[in-house]
């Protein structure tokens, strides 16, 4: 399976501390393991699922894009539940 990140992406785990993208990782590794395991958005954000995480006591939330038949997921956003849904539509 193949895995690609977005610039938001991957200038949003840069920020990250350690122990965070620890976690970060822990909830990439559950979703190639079983991409749909994610709840499923529709409306404006159809075709994108969304995995939610805890860290310490701070709920986070990834999304993600997986197509089946070229096996590709792809990161699109991380953050906390603040503005994360209008920064999704963005």
């Amino acid at each position: 399976m193949n895995v690609k990140q977005t610039n938001i992406f991957r200038r949003r785990v840069k920020k990250l501390q350690k122990t965070e993208k620890i976690a970060l990782d822990k909830a990439v590794n559950e979703i190639v393991a079983n991409p749909a395991i994610g709840e499923m958005k529709v409306g404006d954000l159809a075709g994108i699922q969304v995995f939610k995480y805890k860290f310490k006591t701070q709920l986070f939330l990834l999304a993600y894009e997986y197509v089946d038949d070229e096996l590709l997921l792809t990161l699109i956003e991380h953050g906390t539940h603040e503005n994360f849904y209008r920064d999704l539509k963005r």
